[in-house]
């Protein structure tokens, strides 16, 4: 028999149905939200506003991938980290990095381009980073590396403390939780969330600046 991804993305689905629980829909991140409608306005530059953090998104979020591993729209994920960074007095630049879909070097290049030299960076599935320019990219400020459990609380309390941070303070990090079954529920679909993602990187490609209606 052959082993084809569409096979495994459903034994997948099937297990998530198990332990779900009987009469429980898995989570069909096959089913896709609408696409965001973004604009590129070139690409993108170093900002000058010390008053700013920049978001980076690698390249399928929002388009070919629309929805995190725990089934938030991409579109709420934005808006959660835009009214955090808007709550502290802070601006918001997007930037698509196109060039990697690894989240350190995401969140490394957003901040690179960060007039306040802060930039957060999360990918499709939900891992994120909030990073600062003069570290290196396998250092940060903050992780969360597990993805299920990045929901919209944290979300706006991370666009919260990135602005904190661009304003040169120094907040408590964001409260993560741990969950022990995350790993191994959804470690399989993590995978095959990853591989897709990694479909769309374009190796050397410079990083684009982008408007979004939300």
């Amino acid at each position: 028999m052959q082993i084809s991804e569409e096979l495994v993305r459903q034994i997948i689905l099937d297990v998530l149905k198990q332990e779900q629980g009987e009469g429980k829909p898995a989570k069909r991140q096959d089913e896709q939200v609408p696409p965001l409608s973004f604009k590129e306005l070139g690409p993108a530059k170093t900002g000058t506003d010390r008053n700013e953090v920049v978001i980076g998104v690698p390249p399928a979020f929002g388009t070919h991938m629309t929805k995190t591993i725990i089934d938030i729209p991409h579109r709420e994920v934005l808006k959660e980290l835009f009214a955090g960074i808007e709550e502290e007095g802070v601006k918001a630049r997007l930037v698509r990095v196109n060039r990697t879909a690894d989240v350190g070097a995401v969140a490394h290049d957003a901040a690179v381009l960060s007039g306040s030299g802060i930039g957060i960076g999360i990918l499709c599935r939900g891992t994120t980073v909030i990073h600062q320019r003069d570290l290196e990219i396998l250092q940060n400020l903050e992780l969360f590396p597990q993805s299920p459990l990045v929901d919209k609380d944290a979300l706006r309390a991370i666009g919260r403390n990135a602005a904190k941070y661009a304003k040169g303070e120094h907040p408590s990090p964001v409260p993560t939780r741990n969950d022990p079954m995350a790993r191994p529920k959804y470690q399989g679909l993590a995978a095959l969330l990853h591989n897709k993602e990694t479909q769309y990187v374009k190796p050397g490609a410079p990083s684009t600046e982008l408007s979004v209606q939300l």
